[in-house]
């Protein structure tokens, strides 16, 4: 039989490991998101939000010349309750995959209708590092000018303003304008 002493050292060894066990790694692209109003039209955005970790954008990450999910883990998703117009084109309500066509003097915005892969929401990019995006299912694809931002922004980050939204990341702001 067990001494009493044994069994209550078991006893907190069990509970520390339980405690040690429960605890989970911060995740390295944690979600976020951000909603408004703009233009009169509810908007939410849903995404992950990786860190430059040292890398070059246009490089490393979000290479130019090479279509981006706009952020990291599950693709992300703009969502508008009513139709906008995003830099003079109309966008209908309802929820799209939002991607990007990074280059050093212009982005592409694009908006996307594919939303689910099967019965799981669509990732972004496939095993291979290649993006999800299917140009068939692209209902929106706008042109703008990357700026330099006023500070910089070692995470991703996606906000909400009176004439639309921004991309901030690194040292560049992407503006989108949305009427």
């Amino acid at each position: 039989m067990l001494q009493p002493k044994l069994l209550s050292l078991m006893a907190i060894a069990f509970l520390f490991l339980g405690a040690a066990s429960a605890q989970k790694k911060p995740q390295a692209s944690p979600a976020d998101s951000t909603s408004g109003t703009v233009a009169g039209a509810t908007i939410d955005i849903f995404y992950h939000s990786p860190s430059i970790k040292g890398r070059t954008i246009g490089k490393e990450i979000a290479p130019y010349g090479q279509i981006w999910r706009t952020g990291a883990n599950e693709a992300t998703t703009f969502a508008t309750n009513k139709d906008i117009k995003i830099e003079g084109k109309v966008l209908k309500a309802g929820k799209y995959t939002l991607y990007t066509l990074p280059d050093e003097k212009e982005w592409k915005v694009i908006f996307n209708s594919q939303l689910m892969d099967g019965t799981r929401p669509i990732w972004g990019i496939k095993r291979d590092g290649s993006t999800t995006d299917d140009a068939s299912k692209d209902v929106l694809v706008v042109t703008v000018k990357p700026t330099k931002a006023s500070e910089f922004h070692e995470r991703f980050k996606i906000e909400l303003s009176k004439p639309g939204f921004v991309l901030l990341w690194g040292d560049i702001e992407v503006p989108v304008k949305v009427k």
